[in-house]
């Protein structure tokens, strides 16, 4: 099986940049499902239904959240009504928040993807212990057996908070992908236990930019230490970024994974596949 998960998709330049990209990605890769973390949607703080829309319309099969999932409103009651947008799992209980933090979908050819979405708690906004959470869904979901490939976003700043749950779900996801902190890192792997690992799949966004944010209130705020206003995205070209996982179909364990950069300002890459026909 064939698939690829894209980091935060930031504001309208994101946006249009998934869209113009992942059709061609789609056909090109082979790819049966698609993941996109759209936290950062809708002019950069949460997502819309209208904004959900167009990225569903581009090519994606679901879209993870994170730390910005309510920063509009609408998607308090939105995500009741779209069971293919996945807030994180790992809200306290008391917390009653709307919608799931885990879904298992079924593609077209048949096979069925558990797709996870968790916040970190180091540096973030202190949620429910994600290590446990996740535990508890992979015992309930296993790979290989209730699932044909389990993706994993993990929504976290600190780096070593990622890698550790890469290794806590080795042999048991087909991907542990890290999104937040919007820049690709160069540590894209196969980890012991067969499960694709990327500490941060980066961000659908213009790079030319202070982390998809337009520069200006950014410099202004770190040299002066006074706001002149909110932050904005953006608005040159995007380049898209993301991995591309190919699994092995027996065991839902990862044979393969390279990072997806297309477009925009940073160095290009798109994986070669030589066969795209269905395993």
């Amino acid at each position: 099986m064939r698939f690829a998960f894209f980091g935060d998709v930031v504001g309208r330049s994101g946006r249009e940049g998934l869209a113009e990209h992942l059709p061609e990605l789609r056909r090109r890769l082979g790819l049966e499902f698609v993941v996109a973390n759209a936290e950062n949607a809708a002019a950069g703080f949460g997502i819309t239904e209208a904004t959900a829309r167009e990225l569903f319309a581009a090519g994606t099969d679901c879209l993870t959240l994170g730390n910005h999932a309510w920063d509009q409103k609408e998607a308090l009651t939105y995500i009741l009504r779209e069971p293919r947008l996945i807030r994180p799992l790992n809200y306290p209980a008391l917390a009653q928040p709307p919608g799931r933090g885990a879904q298992l979908f079924q593609t077209e050819a048949g096979r069925n993807v558990l797709v996870i979405n968790l916040l970190g708690r180091l540096q973030m906004d202190s949620l429910d212990d994600p290590f446990s959470a996740v535990d508890r869904e992979l015992e309930a979901c296993p790979l290989g057996a209730a699932a044909d490939a389990v993706i994993v976003d993990m929504h976290a700043e600190v780096t070593s908070e990622k890698m550790a749950m890469g290794h806590f779900c080795d042999g048991r996801a087909s991907l542990v992908a890290g999104s937040h902190s919007h820049v690709p890192t160069a540590d894209a792997q196969v980890l012991p236990g067969g499960t694709a690992y990327q500490t941060d799949a980066g961000a659908c966004a213009d790079y030319d930019s202070v982390i998809g944010n337009d520069k200006e209130e950014p410099l202004r705020r770190f040299t002066t230490r006074i706001s002149g206003g909110r932050f904005r995205p953006a608005e040159g070209p995007a380049t898209v970024c993301g991995v591309f996982v190919e699994t092995n179909p027996l065991t839902g364990l990862a044979r393969r994974i390279e990072p997806i950069r297309i477009g925009g300002r940073l160095a290009q890459h798109v994986p070669h596949v030589q066969h795209v026909a269905a395993e």
